[in-house]
C-alpha cells in the first residue's frame, strides 16, 4: 500500500530517501559466494525435508494397510491378542514419535546459516547505490531503458534482463531523489513491459500512479492528465487519481482563461508548468565529460597527433633501465600525458589488490575547507593506502616511480589503491591545491602535489576512462600500464587543464593505483622557472 501525502493540490505517492552507497566489485563478488553457499544449505533443507516427508509417507502407506484390514472385521481383528497388544503399543508410543516427526524442525541448520551470513548482505543504502550507478550509467552513456532492461550493453559475458519489478524498482528511487525525469522513463519501461504481457506482482495501476505524478512534476499536463485517466479506467475508486484528475482539470481550465485573455500571439502557448527535461546539474562542464567518456569529442588534431611519439625511456641514464628500458607512449601534448606500458607485472598487480583488500573503504577527497579526508557524492569507489616500508613490493613499485620520473616519492603520498565497480566514477577534479585551499595538504607539510603518477591494474570491458575535460583528451584503461603527468607547472603554479575525471565503470571492474608526489624534495630535481605557465 502507497501512502499518500498532499503538496500543491496534488497527491503523490509517498517514500522514504535513502543516501547512496557504492559496493566494490571485491565485496559483491564475496557476496556471489554467500548466495552460493545459501543455495548449497536451502538444497540440504530441501532434502531434510523430503526425507522426512518420505518416512511419513512410508508411516502412513503402512497404517492404511492395516486399518483397511482391521476395519472390515473390528472385533475379529481385536480378538487376536498380538493385534490388541500393537494396536495399544501403536496408539500409546508409535503415534506419538509420529507427532515428534512431524513437528521436527529441518530448517534449523538453514536457518542458522542464513542467520550468520545476512550480516554480510547487502542493505537498502546498498541497493539504493545499485539503482543509482544504472542510472548514472544510463546518462553518461546515453543507453535507452530498453537496452538496459534486455542486457544489450558493450562487452557484457552474463546477459541479464531486468523484470518489470526491477524497473518499478528503479524508478522508485528515483522519485525518492525527486529525479523525475528518470521515474518517468523507468515508469514507461515498465508499463510497456506489463503491455507486452510480462507476468508481474507489480500492476498497471501502481505504474502509472507513479508514472503521472513524475509526468505532472516536468510539467507535461495534458499526458499527466491523459495517464490519470488511464488509471481511472483500470481502477475508478483509486482516491489519489480522483483527486489529481479534478485538480489538473482546474489547472488547465485556470490557464486557458489566462490564454484567452491574453494576445493573439500569446494564445498558442502550451500547457506546461516548467522545462521537461533531466534536472539542473551542479557539474558545468557535465556534458563534454560524458561525451569524452563515450569517446567522443576529442580534440586532438592529425598535426598535433604526428608530435607524438612512442620511445624507450632510461630514466635519463638511470642503472636500471640502462639495458632495459621502459616502453614510453605520448598519449597528449599539453598537458603532458604520457604512458609507460608494461610497467608493473601480473604477479605486483595481484600482491598490490591482495594487500588492499582488506583495507578497501569508500574512497576519500580532500575537503578543501577543513583540509581533511571526507567522503563525497562525486568521488564514487572503495581505496585503501599502501606503505611502502610493509611490503617489499610495493616500496620497489615507489622507487620506479622515482627512477622513472627523477622526482623524490619521499614525500610523496602513500600509494592509493582504488576499485571502481560498476558505476564507479571520481567526478572531474584538481589533484593539486588551488589558490582558494590553501590549507588543503597543510597537515602533510610537503607543499602541494606536483605529479600525479596512475597505475592500470585491470583491463575494463566498457566505460572507465581517465578523461580531460578541458582539453578534450580520453585515456583508456590498458592492464599494466601506468600514465604521469604534471599537475603544476615549474614555476609553481597549477596547470588547470589537468582537470580529470575517472569515467563510470560500464562493464566490469577497474583497479588503480595511484601515487601523488609533492613539491617537497623536488627543488633540484626540477628547478623553478620565471615564467608562471612553464
Amino acid at each position: 500500500m502507497i501512502w499518500c501525502i498532499f503538496i500543491v493540490g496534488v497527491l503523490l505517492p509517498q517514500s522514504l530517501a535513502h543516501p547512496g552507497f557504492f559496493t566494490s566489485i571485491g565485496q559483491m563478488t564475496d557476496l556471489i559466494h554467500t548466495e552460493k553457499d545459501l543455495v548449497t544449505s536451502l538444497k540440504d533443507y530441501i532434502k531434510a525435508e523430503e526425507d522426512k516427508l518420505e518416512q511419513i509417507k512410508k508411516w502412513a502407506e503402512k497404517l492404511d494397510r492395516l486399518t483397511s484390514t482391521a476395519t472390515k472385521d473390528p472385533e475379529g481383528f481385536v480378538g487376536h491378542p498380538v493385534n490388541a497388544f500393537k494396536l495399544m503399543k501403536r496408539l500409546n508410543t508409535e503415534w506419538s514419535e509420529l507427532e515428534n516427526l512431524v513437528l521436527k524442525d529441518m530448517s534449523d541448520g538453514f536457518i542458522s546459516n542464513l542467520t550468520i551470513q545476512r550480516q554480510y548482505f547487502p542493505n537498502d543504502e546498498d541497493q539504493v547505490g545499485a539503482a543509482k550507478a544504472l542510472l548514472r550509467l544510463q546518462d553518461t552513456y546515453n543507453l535507452d531503458t530498453d537496452t538496459i532492461s534486455k542486457g544489450n550493453l558493450p562487452g557484457v559475458k552474463h546477459k541479464s534482463f531486468l523484470t518489470v519489478e526491477d524497473c518499478f524498482e528503479l524508478g522508485k528511487v528515483a522519485y525518492t531523489e525527486a529525479d523525475y525525469y528518470h521515474t518517468e522513463l523507468w515508469m514507461e519501461q515498465a508499463l510497456r513491459q506489463l503491455d507486452e504481457g510480462e507476468v508481474s506482482t507489480i500492476d498497471k495501476v501502481s505504474v502509472l500512479d507513479y508514472l503521472s505524478y513524475a509526468v505532472y512534476q516536468q510539467g507535461d499536463l495534458d499526458k499527466a492528465l491523459l495517464l490519470t485517466k488511464k488509471l481511472l479506467e483500470l481502477d475508478p475508486e483509486h482516491q489519489r487519481a480522483n483527486g489529481n484528475l479534478k485538480y489538473f482539470e482546474y489547472i488547465m481550465a485556470k490557464e486557458k482563461d489566462v490564454n484567452k485573455s491574453a494576445s493573439d500571439d500569446q494564445s498558442d502557448q502550451k500547457t506546461t508548468l516548467k522545462k521537461k527535461g533531466a534536472a539542473v546539474d551542479y557539474l558545468p562542464e557535465r556534458q563534454k565529460y560524458e561525451m569524452l567518456c563515450r569517446g567522443e569529442g576529442i580534440k586532438m588534431t592529425p598535426r598535433r597527433q604526428k608530435k607524438l611519439f612512442c620511445r624507450y625511456h632510461d630514466g635519463n641514464r638511470n642503472p636500471k633501465f640502462i639495458l632495459a628500458p621502459a616502453k614510453q607512449e605520448d598519449e597528449w601534448d599539453k598537458p603532458r600525458i604520457i604512458r609507460f606500458h608494461d610497467i608493473i607485472s601480473d604477479a605486483e598487480i595481484e600482491i598490490v589488490k591482495d594487500l588492499a583488500k582488506p583495507r578497501l573503504s569508500r574512497a576519500t577527497v580532500h575537503d578543501p575547507e577543513t583540509g581533511k579526508l571526507t567522503t563525497a557524492q562525486y568521488r564514487v569507489s572503495k581505496s585503501a593506502w599502501l606503505s611502502g616500508y610493509e611490503n617489499p613490493v610495493v616500496s620497489r613499485i615507489n622507487m620506479r616511480i622515482q627512477d622513472l620520473t627523477g622526482l623524490d616519492v619521499s614525500t610523496a603520498e602513500e600509494l592509493q589503491v582504488a576499485n571502481y565497480g560498476v558505476g564507479g566514477q571520481y567526478e572531474p577534479h584538481f589533484d593539486f591545491a588551488r589558490k582558494d585551499e590553501p590549507d588543503a595538504f597543510k597537515e602533510l607539510g610537503t607543499g602541494n602535489r606536483i605529479a600525479t603518477w596512475l597505475f592500470y591494474m585491470s583491463d575494463v570491458s566498457a566505460g572507465g576512462a581517465t578523461v580531460f575535460p578541458e582539453v578534450g583528451a580520453s585515456v583508456w584503461p590498458k592492464k599494466g600500464t601506468a600514465v604521469f603527468w604534471y599537475n603544476l607547472f615549474a614555476s609553481g603554479e597549477g596547470d588547470y587543464s589537468t582537470r580529470h575525471a575517472a569515467c563510470p565503470v560500464l562493464v566490469g571492474n577497474k583497479w588503480v593505483s595511484n601515487k601523488w608526489l609533492h613539491e617537497r624534495g623536488q627543488e633540484f630535481r626540477r628547478p623553478c622557472t620565471l615564467s608562471e605557465l612553464e
